[in-house]
């Protein structure tokens, strides 16, 4: 398995984050793409993907941080990116429930960061909260250009289908496990070979956990729970997952 976003980067892992990265191979989980958030996180995912050969890193900055990217940095992480150990460019979007950065600013980093993939022919991880609409409408001058995941997709059944139409991915996580989810839905019907898994760590923990941190190593909660609502083997979804997580992030490329 691989959990297509994670944070062990986070203070939360300072005191034990190499034996959460032991467990999270214990649990089957051979392979971590740990998520860049702003200037600092982009540079430690990068460091972490130097020293661990099965933890990979995006670099971008999210919605939140929006109004702190400058040009020095967004060079910066065109440098990083070339790495091979960096698979993509993320998370960056648009989150209008927080407004932590005025929303002109959000949709204009986001589109430095879009075109900053492009050019680069590299996947985005694309974090949307309350603005699918506006996304949806910057991404439509992408298709083509990138590809990528929605990831903790926000969205119902319908955007969900409407996003993998346009060739892009979405990603589930334990908010699945929660009651009255619509990622639930999103998880049952949505196309599976369009469809990663992922948790988000530390946050979104799979019931009856949740409250509590989130690890790498539940991704397999979220696995089984997928496969318990596709009702399909979960070896079967776990293959699917797995493959199109590679191929996404070109990991087949490095791991035959």
């Amino acid at each position: 398995m691989i959990d297509t976003h994670c944070h062990i980067d986070f203070k939360d892992f300072d005191r034990d984050r190499d034996e959460v990265i032991r467990d999270a191979a214990k649990a089957g989980v051979d392979r971590l793409i740990n998520i860049g958030a702003d200037i600092p996180s982009s540079r430690r995912a990068f460091k972490l993907a130097g020293d661990h050969a099965n933890i990979f890193a995006t670099v971008g900055v999210h919605p939140h941080d929006a109004k702190t990217l400058t040009p020095a940095f967004l060079a910066e992480m065109e440098k990083m990116a070339v790495h091979p150990k960096v698979v993509g460019i993320g998370e960056i979007g648009l989150d209008y429930y927080r407004d932590l950065s005025p929303r002109d600013i959000q949709r204009k980093v986001f589109i430095q960061q879009l075109d900053l993939a492009a050019r680069l022919k590299m996947p985005v991880v694309i974090h949307v909260r309350e603005a699918m609409d506006d996304a949806l409408a910057i991404m439509g001058d992408y298709i083509g250009r990138t590809a990528g995941v929605f990831h903790c997709f926000p969205g119902t059944v319908e955007q969900a289908h409407h996003v993998q139409k346009l060739g892009f991915h979405i990603s589930v996580n334990g908010v699945m496990t929660y009651k009255n989810s619509k990622m639930a839905d999103v998880g049952k019907y949505a196309d599976l070979e369009r469809m990663l898994i992922e948790t988000d760590c530390p946050y979104l923990t799979p019931m009856p956990n949740r409250g509590k941190r989130n690890t790498p190593g539940q991704v397999a909660a979220v696995l089984l729970f997928l496969a318990h609502l596709r009702d399909m083997p979960a070896a079967e979804v776990e293959k699917i997952t797995t493959r199109n997580a590679e191929r996404l992030f070109r990991l087949v490329e490095m791991f035959g």
